[in-house]
C-alpha cells in the first residue's frame, strides 16, 4: 500500500515532457478579442477629436499609426509571427 502511494506521488511530481514549439494561438485570440474592439473605439474617438479641432497634420499622423497597429491586430498570423520572434529573441523558443 505504501509503495503504491509512493509510486503515485512520484508520478505526480515528475514533470511531463514539454513540446519545443511555443503555442501562441491562444494569446493571439485573446489579444484580438480583448484589444481589437477597444482599439477601434479609441481610434474613432481620437480621430473625431482631431477632425473637430481641425488639426489635420496630427490627424494624418495618428491615422498612419492607427493603420499600422490595425494591421498587427487584424491581418492573420502577424501576432503569431511577432510572438515567435520576441520569444526567440528572449531565448524562450
Amino acid at each position: 500500500m505504501v509503495e503504491n502511494a509512493l509510486h503515485l506521488t512520484q508520478d505526480w511530481l515528475t514533470p511531463s515532457p514539454s513540446s519545443t514549439e511555443l503555442n501562441t494561438q491562444g494569446l493571439a485570440d485573446f489579444l484580438r478579442g480583448f484589444f481589437g474592439p477597444l482599439f477601434l473605439v479609441t481610434v474613432s474617438v481620437v480621430a473625431l477629436f482631431f477632425l473637430f479641432t481641425r488639426e489635420i497634420t496630427r490627424f494624418v499622423q495618428f491615422l498612419a499609426v492607427a493603420i499600422t497597429i490595425g494591421v498587427i491586430f487584424y491581418v492573420p498570423n502577424v501576432i503569431e509571427v511577432l510572438a515567435r520572434g520576441i520569444a526567440g529573441a528572449l531565448g524562450l523558443a
